[in-house]
């Protein structure tokens, strides 16, 4: 369960989750927007995804929080898989804002690290599928070069 992981602050200190929750109503109350996104990084045998919570707009800034962890990339062997887990991966997240705590879809946005489908890269054939994804659970989805939380948040933790 998300709320169980290794939660860190974007300052690198550890953080339980009911404390992120109780900082995400603040910065809310005060007119913030949520972005979720995650990413990973294979290296020797193991996959590291790291997944964000990112605040910002509002009168108080920005901050965001991760959690990061490692599974075997024999599970992953495919680039449509491992993009797939991460989108997976964002969704449960923004899922459980929005249902568990109550936070309104309509403040949140999730970030998959995916190009546009005419861009032709590696991502791009994935981009129309995981964009439905998201969508079908009722969340607005941003992708390359508009994914922020996945492209550059948690692709900073997850090497």
């Amino acid at each position: 369960m998300v709320q169980n992981k290794p939660w860190t602050t974007g300052s690198n200190h550890r953080i339980d989750f009911g404390d992120i929750i109780n900082i995400v109503k603040e910065y809310v109350s005060l007119g913030s927007n949520i972005f979720i996104g995650s990413d990973s990084f294979a290296s020797g045998g193991e996959v590291c995804f790291a997944s964000t919570i990112c605040l910002h707009g509002g009168s108080k800034g920005g901050r965001y929080f991760f959690y990061k962890e490692s599974e075997a990339s024999k599970k992953y062997t495919t680039l449509v898989q491992r993009i797939t887990e991460e989108t997976r991966r964002a969704i449960e997240l923004a899922e459980l804002l929005f249902i568990t705590h109550d936070f309104d879809p309509a403040i949140m946005e999730v970030h998959i690290d995916v190009s546009p489908f005419h861009a032709k890269n590696g991502t791009s054939k994935f981009s129309d599928m995981l964009k439905g994804y998201v969508s079908g659970y009722g969340f607005d989805c941003k992708i390359k070069p508009n994914a922020w939380a996945s492209q550059s948040v948690a692709d900073k933790h997850s090497k």
